[in-house]
């Protein structure tokens, strides 16, 4: 897996990702795999990508194939992207759209975590197409829970979005073998 994460402070804001991938257990590090970020690119803004290592560039190709970048602004504009986006990720990219929990899901997954930064702010667009709006800082992915405590333990004391961003990564990195560095950090500022 990874992780990812999203921090806002006042005017600016920035998204992040540890750049290790896995291979069932072999650890496939940034030095030696040239395409490793789990960052897309989205108009002005970014998509943290979570879970498979083909997702980054299934949303790299379907962004690039877009007349014009979405709007991503807004919960609904995640949310409306997301029913688009899901039916693309069945018809064109083979999506598997089974979970494999025991209760059944009440839509079809798309198989698909990620955070999203832009001017209209910080969001997390989730498997069943559910989008939350995010006021300070939020993390996904296996190391999600670690970053997410060190996020806190610094919001308060550190004014720089990066600097706290980089905690929570330092310490996913620490504690969850499936996250680690260097990291990727992209600033934004917000409207």
């Amino acid at each position: 897996m990874s992780t990812v994460v999203v921090v806002r402070k006042g005017s600016e804001a920035v998204i992040g990702a540890d750049t290790l991938a896995k291979f069932g257990s072999m650890n496939e590090r940034p030095e030696y795999v040239e395409n490793h970020s789990k960052l897309v690119r989205a108009g002005s803004g970014w998509i943290g990508v979570v879970g498979h290592a083909s997702l980054p560039l299934v949303l790299e190709h379907y962004l690039a194939r877009l007349d014009r970048p979405p709007k991503l602004g807004s919960v609904q504009q995640i949310f409306a992207f997301s029913l688009e986006l899901h039916d693309a990720l069945k018809e064109d990219y083979h999506l598997l759209t089974d979970e494999e929990d025991d209760e059944a899901p009440p839509f079809e997954s798309s198989q698909l975590d990620c955070l999203v930064a832009n001017g209209g702010g910080l969001f997390g667009l989730y498997r069943m197409r559910s989008v939350h709006r995010y006021t300070r800082f939020y993390a996904i992915g296996s190391g999600g829970d670690f970053a997410l405590g060190a996020m806190r333990a610094v919001y308060d004391q550190l004014d720089d979005p990066a600097a706290i961003a980089r905690a929570g990564l330092e310490a996913a990195a620490d504690f969850d073998d499936s996250t680690g560095g260097p990291f990727e950090v992209q600033r934004l500022t917000l409207r």
